[in-house]
């Protein structure tokens, strides 16, 4: 395995010679009332007091997982990437190195890469699967997307694709990454994705499976701490009853056999647990 340094967020061993560590590629910010969709403000406010700025947006970190087990590397999320142009950085307040020199700070190789897993293909998850000039990020990986969000996003609704960079993704096709999984599958052993939807048509989630312990990713599902209430669902989600219902049911397991939960977004405390509380859940950070 690799020696980890200081720039790796967090790590943990899992058993059976699988490891996980979260790498920032980043930060930009989000408007605070997309985010929290319809939930009222007076429910939500005093929770981005600290962090809410002059546009009402609020900081929003790009986590992502480098997955290292005894069958190859995975990596879970790419972040915005580095091909963004100066206006969308500045709509973004884009910040940060992106994937790339974000793991070779930590120690980490691209080439070394075996798979590279999205929860979706939208812009702030799939931006880093190449470099400014159009080469592969990650030359030797697989990319795994579900089917049906494939089709959803190189789709003609302009409602569901609004969230896509289509162009980019195109290059992304053209370039033979179009990859694609239809269903539960496990990556490598020990790491699987599991269809949600709800976030987007084709959302995925991953889990990652030690002997002593469990890694769940639930992507734009979970992305911050007040995430861990079922009904809480953002502007951003097409279909927000599946939301409902997903978060629901893997919430249920993910507090019931104890894994350990990464947010997608949150900036300070991304490392938690989901608890039940009543007929919801609370996430309690554990770093």
């Amino acid at each position: 395995m690799t020696t980890l340094n200081d720039s790796v967020h967090w790590s943990a061993e899992l058993g059976r010679g699988t490891r996980v560590a979260l790498i920032q590629a980043g930060h930009f910010r989000s408007d605070a009332g997309a985010l929290l969709g319809p939930v009222p403000r007076m429910m939500w406010n005093d929770l981005v007091t600290d962090e809410i700025d002059h546009q009402h947006r609020i900081l929003q970190a790009l986590n992502c997982l480098l997955v290292e087990t005894p069958a190859g590397r995975v990596l879970v999320e790419t972040g915005i990437g580095d091909r963004i142009g100066d206006k969308g950085r500045a709509m973004r307040a884009y910040e940060g190195p992106w994937i790339v020199p974000a793991l070779e700070k930590a120690g980490f190789d691209p080439e070394s890469v075996d798979a590279v897993v999205v929860s979706h293909l939208h812009y702030d998850h799939a931006g880093g699967v190449l470099r400014a000039n159009g080469d592969l990020a990650f030359p030797r990986a697989s990319f795994i997307a579900q089917l049906a969000e494939w089709k959803i996003a190189m789709g003609d609704n302009p409602r569901l694709v609004a969230g896509y960079d289509q162009p980019e993704l195109r290059l992304v096709r053209d370039l033979g990454l179009h990859g694609t999984v239809d269903g539960e599958v496990e990556i490598l052993p020990g790491v699987t994705v599991i269809p949600t939807g709800g976030h987007s048509a084709g959302h995925q989630g991953v889990l990652i499976r030690g002997r002593e312990k469990t890694v769940a990713f639930f992507g734009d599902l979970c992305m911050r701490p007040w995430s861990a209430n079922p009904r809480w669902v953002t502007a951003f989600d097409d279909f927000p009853l599946d939301s409902v219902t997903a978060k629901a049911s893997l919430f249920a397991r993910a507090a019931d056999e104890g894994w350990t939960i990464v947010l997608s977004h949150e900036p300070l405390h991304p490392v938690g647990r989901l608890l039940r509380d009543r007929d919801r859940y609370h996430y309690e950070a554990r770093f």
